[in-house]
């Protein structure tokens, strides 16, 4: 006699009969969802019936472009270097004053020389060169000298309008070792009071400008007499 035992089956014959009883989708495709290729023409102006002017349909106008502006790099490659030459143009003409502060320049104001600077307003002033600082326009000077037994310090722009003129008083006798002559702040390197050596400078210029006169004035009368 047979065994009522119930037959025993895998967990997995029970997942692959519930996975073929499950709706599968349908994925079907129309026709008008195929991408063409080739995009179908245009449709045909309507016929317009009599009495109506053929300006009545709207046609697509072509719009009107310009050329691109001409390009200010190309003009201009270094911009801030054609504005410093302009405004150097304008405010030294002459490009003495920039003779005077060019490295290039063999005779140029070099640190440790007195310099005199006159102004169109007030009095000039006179004092050693501690600080040049070459900015282009902003180009500056630092003087330092001793007014009633106390140090002041200077700072001159070359290229300012209210700058009529500088000058070089005295040269140092040897060339410095240093670009900023700060040390000379300290009583050890200060030089004082320098309207002496200014004073003496006023002296030999105005001699030397009636020696010339005078020589002027000498030449003109030969002459006159021949």
């Amino acid at each position: 006699m047979a065994s009522s035992a119930p037959t025993l089956r895998p967990l997995s014959c029970f997942k692959s009969i519930l996975r073929d009883t499950r709706p599968q989708p349908s994925y079907g495709r129309c026709l008008s969802t195929v991408p063409s290729r080739y995009r179908s023409p245009p449709p045909p102006p309507p016929r317009l019936p009599p009495g109506v002017p053929s300006s009545a349909i709207i046609t697509p106008h072509r719009i009107k472009t310009y050329p691109p502006p001409p390009s200010t790099r190309a003009r201009f490659p270094n911009p801030i270097a054609a504005l410093t030459a302009s405004q150097l143009e304008t405010l030294d003409p002459t490009s003495i004053r920039t003779r005077l502060f060019s490295r290039k320049n063999p005779d140029s104001a070099k640190v440790g020389d007195i310099l005199l600077v006159r102004f169109k307003s007030g009095d000039p002033f006179a004092g050693v060169c501690m600080n040049i600082r070459r900015r282009g326009v902003d180009t500056g000077i630092l003087l330092r000298n001793q007014l009633t037994r106390v140090g002041v310090e200077l700072w001159v722009k070359v290229y300012s309008p209210n700058v009529v003129g500088i000058e070089v008083v005295q040269r140092r006798a040897k060339r410095a070792r240093r670009a900023r002559l700060y040390y000379m702040r300290k009583p050890k390197h200060d030089r004082g009071n320098l309207q002496g050596i200014v004073d003496q400078y006023k002296r030999t210029r105005s001699l030397l400008r009636a020696g010339d006169v005078k020589g002027r004035g000498a030449n003109a009368g030969k002459k006159k007499g021949k």
